[in-house]
């Protein structure tokens, strides 16, 4: 997933001017390039090898959601225009403990999403280089990635554009190869796909295996977020629902249409952690030149998304520090470019990614996306919990609202039924636990001031 440099900074300059202005369709094509990232290229391939063809499902149960979700976000908008979208809105509706979990599960999720990028940029690089371990690979991308952030150039914001382009391209020639595979191309033809007609075909691993892979589809969505963040850039902010509507429309589109293909061409079981399922599917044709362009196209794009989500997470923790939810210190500003303090700590989260990486180099793509994934539908609840509170809703909205949030709890459950999610619902369950444990304290705090500010009789 990738989100804008500035993204919750006050440094935006141009907010007022009409020129910096997005018109609607601009906004959806923005959406589709910033959810499009490397968790897709390589988390939908574990989503197949869990389920099988009916992987195609989950990404539908999630699409869904992810329409409903932002349907939400998008009249909360209309009706009243924040900066802090998700967050702003928790903080209204159920006060400070709310808008402060929100932002700090939000943080850490986009810092798992910068280390899953991390680690798939190094899986990737091994496609050249077999023999170079995974933690030194992830070493030489994190230092670029943090250059990049000390950067902090214009050319860089505008060049995010044409990354988003090439993840897009990326599918689009996967699709347009798959089906000249089909029409006898490259040494193919049409028998070579494998349309599933049984049920235990199309669930590899019968409904358990569903269920399971469910939180794979839920990630392939997460940025849905940033739309809600970005609409503050609409020309006609009442645009937003429609904005995103098209935008999801046309991001499940290209999602099933390539998963459906690659999982026609080869059998579940040949899909892993470490290749792209697209890759792997057009791996016995003659086409040569393809893995090497596919893999370049997905390096560059992911590292886009990380230095992009690195961006966002230095920007966040000082909008939290700002408002009173992080600690003062990660506000401070020195002579570089961005708060030494808040980059620092997300140095110092980076390094512990590459030292995961070192220690469990088999697993932890999978562990840091299940965990990333969990920590981005943990903020859509939020979302649907606040919707209520805070507009007039139809029962239609409800209906939509509560089967959204069941989705959403299947989606989190699933992870218990397989050993390798389990890490990852584990590594989110404890920051959800450090955070409330947090939110005690400053409540004991507040209300302990406030008892030495008005003590009795007065």
């Amino acid at each position: 997933m990738e989100l804008p440099a500035r993204v919750g900074g006050k440094n935006d300059k141009n907010d007022n001017n009409n020129d910096s202005k997005l018109k609607w369709w601009q906004l959806s094509l923005i959406g589709v390039g910033c959810t499009i990232g490397t968790g897709y290229f390589l988390g939908s391939g574990i989503g197949i090898s869990k389920t099988g063809p009916s992987i195609v499902i989950s990404f539908i149960l999630a699409g869904i959601t992810a329409m409903i979700v932002s349907e939400a976000l998008g009249k909360m908008f209309v009706q009243d225009p924040q900066k802090g979208s998700f967050r702003s809105y928790t903080k209204k509706a159920f006060g400070r403990w709310a808008g402060f979990s929100s932002g700090w599960v939000y943080w850490f999720s986009e810092m798992l999403i910068s280390g899953s990028q991390l680690t798939a940029l190094s899986i990737l690089t091994r496609f050249w280089f077999p023999n170079v371990p995974l933690w030194i690979l992830a070493s030489i991308y994190a230092t670029l990635g943090i250059i990049v952030v000390l950067i902090g150039t214009k050319g860089f914001e505008r060049a995010e554009n044409l990354f988003a382009v090439i993840k897009v391209a990326a599918i689009l020639m996967f699709i347009i190869l798959a089906i000249l595979v089909l029409f006898g191309f490259f040494g193919g033809s049409k028998d070579d796909f494998n349309v599933p007609t049984k049920t235990d075909e199309i669930f590899a691993h019968g409904i358990i295996g569903l269920w399971s892979s469910l939180i794979f589809g839920f990630y392939a969505f997460g940025g849905i977020e940033i739309m809600g963040i970005l609409s503050v850039r609409l020309q006609q902010k009442k645009d937003v629902v429609k904005s995103t509507t098209v935008m999801l429309i046309l991001l499940t589109a290209i999602y099933l249409i390539s998963i459906f293909l690659a999982s026609g061409f080869v059998s579940h079981n040949k899909f892993n952690a470490q290749e792209s399922p697209f890759a792997i599917a057009l791996a016995e044709y003659n086409l040569a030149f393809f893995p090497h362009v596919f893999n370049a196209g997905i390096i560059i794009a992911g590292f886009s998304t990380m230095a992009a989500s690195l961006f966002a997470v230095t920007s966040i923790l000082v909008t939290m520090a700002e408002d009173g939810d992080a600690p003062k210190l990660f506000a401070k500003k020195g002579k570089l470019k961005v708060p030494p303090f808040a980059l620092a700590l997300t140095i110092s989260v980076l390094i512990i990614s590459i030292v995961i990486a070192r220690l469990v180099p088999d697993r932890v793509y999978e562990y840091i996306t299940t965990a990333a994934g969990l920590m981005l539908i943990y903020n859509w609840f939020f979302i649907l919990l606040s919707f209520p509170k805070l507009i007039k809703v139809t029962k239609f909205d409800h209906v939509k609202r509560y089967f959204a949030m069941v989705l959403i709890l299947l989606a989190i459950f699933g992870t218990v039924l397989d050993k390798n999610n389990r890490m990852g619902l584990f590594v989110s369950v404890i920051f959800i636990a450090i955070v409330l444990v947090v939110i005690l304290f400053i409540r004991k705090g507040s209300k302990k001031k406030q008892k030495n500010e008005y003590p009795k009789g007065i």
